[in-house]
């Protein structure tokens, strides 16, 4: 069977072998419930409070610290909405680049006596911290939330000077750590330390399933559940836990972690080859010259659509994302490349590849062949439409 190359790793990776292995007697012999008293619901809480140490210690936190849901999008709804809750109306701050599923819950919070600001980012798509200083209180924050790095430009944001920038408020912080987790260095106890309350992470980012998440909390900030019940979760998660999905998320977790350096440097190698290929094409790279993920690299060709692009593209075998959103009867271009003031016609040519541990050297050499072609094609078809 046609298989495309797969260079698409930010919006979800292969599942590991490691994390499948542990994961297959879950799905089989040891099926019982956490919550169970007999020795079925014994093993799979043993299986659950090993799968949090893992987690856990891959992100430098504590077992209790970890709060298993269904993945990233819920951990992030749980942390806004769940300490929305418990606090008095004031003012959320969130960055201009989050993923929808910050966006959306802070504007949810909007339309019930929260107010919104959406802190700024510069051309490279770094937040601005001097957003964040103000002498009023009622312009400080009392929640912020900004992610660790960029699903689309890969660009990862300094956290420490955003946190500096309300130290001494009562402002509860958190980080979207999805894309970085994996990718880059994530220790929660050294963030927690300069003044973060919680991070968010995933574990289909990581080779793990799809259906696990985490959020990462200190303990002294108080959260209202999402989904109230049983009282797993500490109280923050009621649900029988999806045993075997987070049995694989803390073998991918601490994989993950284990690998990163030679991980790293595969994908820092990659990305170098792949950039001066597509600088040699004219193409021109988003958030080039900030501090990025070693895997991602967001760039658009002028005058090329890259929806039409990718669409070549995965016809010839190469399986990547675009940056734009569209529909023929409401288009959009990224809301991150809006924030960061790219053209509107250049952003619409913008395409991500993102890198994983498994592809190589040829395929990164094959890919440039093809988009040259590619490119080629569509240059000859505007000159015969022109």
């Amino acid at each position: 069977m046609f298989a495309p190359v797969y260079l698409d790793h930010n919006a979800t990776t292969p599942l590991d072998e490691g994390a499948l292995e542990a994961m297959l007697p879950y799905l089989r012999e040891q099926y019982g419930n956490a919550s169970s008293r007999h020795e079925y619901g014994r093993a799979a809480r043993r299986a659950i409070d090993d799968a949090r140490q893992r987690v856990a210690c891959a992100l430098g936190a504590h077992p209790t610290e970890v709060i298993f849901t269904s993945g990233g999008s819920e951990a992030n709804n749980l942390f806004l909405k769940g300490a929305a809750a418990c606090r008095k109306p004031g003012l959320v701050a969130i960055s201009a680049i989050e993923h929808p599923c910050v966006r959306e819950p802070a504007r949810q919070l909007a339309k019930t006596g929260w107010r919104l600001r959406e802190l700024l980012v510069d051309a490279k798509c770094r937040v601005a911290s001097a957003d964040l200083r103000t002498s009023s209180p009622t312009d400080t924050p009392n929640l912020l939330s900004v992610m660790m790095a960029n699903n689309e430009t890969g660009v990862v944001q300094d956290l420490i000077p955003l946190l500096d920038g309300v130290k001494g408020t009562d402002v509860w912080c958190h980080s979207d750590a999805v894309q970085a987790f994996g990718k880059i260095p994530v220790n929660f106890r050294q963030l927690n330390a300069a003044g973060l309350h919680a991070l968010t992470v995933s574990a289909h980012k990581i080779g793990g399933p799809k259906g696990a998440g985490a959020l990462v909390l200190d303990k002294r900030v108080e959260l209202a559940p999402l989904i109230a019940g049983g009282g797993h979760e500490r109280g923050l998660r009621s649900g029988t836990e999806n045993v075997a999905a987070i049995v694989g998320f803390g073998v991918a977790a601490e994989r993950a972690v284990a690998s990163l350096d030679l991980v790293s440097r595969h994908l820092s190698a990659l990305q170098a080859t792949l950039e001066i290929g597509l600088g040699a094409l004219g193409a021109s790279i988003f958030g080039a010259g900030a501090e990025r993920l070693p895997n991602t690299s967001y760039f658009a060709v002028a005058g090329v659509d890259g929806e039409t692009l990718v669409g070549k593209l995965d016809r010839a075998g190469f399986a990547v994302a675009s940056g734009a959103a569209c529909s023929s009867a409401n288009p959009e271009i990224s809301r991150v490349l809006q924030a960061m003031a790219v053209v509107p016609e250049l952003a619409r040519g913008a395409v991500r590849v993102s890198l994983g541990a498994s592809n190589t050297s040829q395929q990164i050499h094959d890919f440039l062949a093809a988009l040259a072609a590619t490119l080629g094609d569509l240059k000859a078809l505007r000159a015969v439409s022109a």
